[in-house]
């Protein structure tokens, strides 16, 4: 049986992997030993083989990638767990960061994302996502690509431009909100969005490899910039799951999982979530389990996730908590209530007299039933308790299996281009010399040249039919080709458009 040891307390305490993809938490107060907990499970479901991805919200996780210090606090509480092949080494590691620069760059397209996902970013209200709703379904009519924030200012430039007409065909478009939209991009990309928007796009397969030695890679995510701005945060982990939950297989219960996923500050996910998207998360949650994916959230209170989750998070591991204020004692009452009761203890008293490193532990057991709750030392983890070095994590960034995938930016022919190279056709001025031809023009704001364009003389003949002639003009002989986009669509409940 595949298990993995975690601690001791009047016994050794493992986890079934077999049971490891029904989720899981860690919670408990700051500096109690949630971290530490965290990167001994991580190596350990790295050593069984089954990759990991986590987002390091401190920085203080990138010390998997480096070997610990043996001392002998370490090998005293090693041996008393009963680790007899105790030592320390590092783990394999790729970083991954949203603005490319502590990492791996981890980007995704502005149509992958998709229209409902993108509005919970903006911020929108529900006339605004109306809008934007528009503006995607206005891009496939036209045939043109949303791949970067470039490409979606564009649009949102030829909509102000031409609003009365579309909103003949596609509905009432108000000039304050398609501003507001407007401006909420413009922030989106003053807080780094435009980072995150573009090619190559992920592919999920690069975050659930092993390496020759058959141990599974910890994709650290860098978050401690990104956690500045938690909405983007939020909807990039949401956009993630969600990604794996469309685009994996059905497996059903395997021996080990195919992928864990831990998210540290777990909060952050949920605040502000309005209560639809709330509802599509707990739906992921409840069924990506049978695509061989296991989701760990890391937290300090239990109740900062919500119930309907909360149920479903089978793996549990509750550090110590400090009833010192009403919102404490109610967090203590809501961990205690969680487990499974044991007789020989008193959960609401012991959780707040747990040293740093103990914990209680409830794990599933065979035929999926939770264990009584148990007081254990957790197992020390083999990497350094810390973060690692500038020099080291650029050592290790540099020998990434996968760098010169993502390294460099690709900026194809997209909404953006087209609708620029279509403005210089249509408006007389010097012929550009051929030696320029192939180099994409930079991406600037867009004026009303946008309304004659695509518009011009055939107003009259109505706006279904103009915009059915300037698509075919603009797919041309690649007529049939899809736009794909992600799966937010019919997963929060709209239709995918492809």
């Amino acid at each position: 049986m595949n298990t993995l040891l975690l601690g001791k307390g009047e016994q050794q305490v493992h986890l079934n992997l077999k049971y490891a993809n029904r989720h899981g938490l860690i919670a408990g107060a700051t500096g109690t030993g949630k971290t530490v907990s965290l990167m001994s499970l991580a190596e350990g479901f790295s050593r069984q083989g089954v990759p990991v991805f986590i987002t390091d919200i401190k920085g203080d996780i990138s010390g998997l990638a480096v070997a610990g210090t043996p001392n002998d606090k370490l090998l005293q509480r090693a041996s008393q767990i009963g680790i007899e092949d105790y030592q320390t080494e590092a783990n394999p590691v790729v970083f991954w960061d949203l603005a490319g620069t502590q990492g791996h760059p981890l980007r995704t397209t502005v149509s992958e994302m998709g229209p409902t996902l993108l509005g919970h970013i903006l911020e929108l209200n529900d006339i605004q996502s109306g809008i934007l709703d528009i503006v995607f379904q206005l891009a496939d009519d036209q045939g043109l690509l949303l791949l970067d924030l470039d490409d979606l200012r564009a649009m949102l430039t030829l909509v102000a431009d031409e609003r009365k007409e579309i909103s003949v065909k596609y509905g009432l478009i108000s000039a304050q909100s398609l501003a507001a939209i407007q401006r909420s991009v413009l922030g989106l990309e003053r807080d780094g969005g435009k980072d995150f928007f573009g090619e190559p796009a992920l592919q999920l397969e690069d975050l659930m490899r092993t390496n020759l030695q058959g141990r599974g890679i910890i994709n650290l995510l860098a978050a401690n910039k990104l956690i500045l701005t938690p909405r983007l945060y939020s909807s990039f982990l949401l956009w993630l799951l969600s990604e794996l939950f469309e685009n994996l297989p059905e497996v059903g219960d395997l021996d080990k999982p195919k992928l864990i996923f831990f998210i540290d500050e777990a909060h952050l996910l949920f605040e502000g979530c309005p209560p639809s998207l709330l509802k599509r998360v707990e739906q992921i949650m409840r069924l990506i389990r049978s695509k061989g994916v296991g989701v760990y959230f890391c937290s300090q209170f239990p109740d900062d996730v919500p119930n309907e989750i909360l149920g479903q998070l089978g793996n549990r591991i509750q550090h110590a908590l400090r009833a010192y204020t009403p919102r404490d004692q109610k967090a203590v009452k809501t961990a205690a209530e969680t487990f499974v009761p044991n007789p020989k203890l008193v959960v609401t008293d012991v959780i707040s007299q747990l040293a740093v490193g103990e914990a209680l532990v409830s794990m599933l057991a065979d035929k999926g039933v939770p264990t009584m709750v148990e007081r254990a030392i957790i197992a020390p983890p083999r990497c350094r308790m810390g973060p690692a070095l500038l020099n080291e994590l650029q050592q290790i960034r540099a020998q990434s299996p996968i760098g010169g995938k993502y390294d460099r930016l690709i900026n194809r022919e997209s909404a953006y281009e087209l609708l620029h190279n279509r403005r210089s056709d249509s408006v007389p001025g010097p012929s550009t010399s051929s030696g320029s031809a192939n180099q994409a023009s930079p991406k600037t704001e867009e004026q009303g040249w946008f309304s004659e364009l695509i518009f011009g003389n055939k107003r009259r003949q109505g706006l279904a039919e103009t915009l059915s002639k300037q698509a075919a003009r603009t797919v041309g002989n690649q007529l049939g080709k899809q736009i794909l986009r992600g799966l937010l669509g019919g997963i929060l409940g709209k239709s995918t458009r492809r």
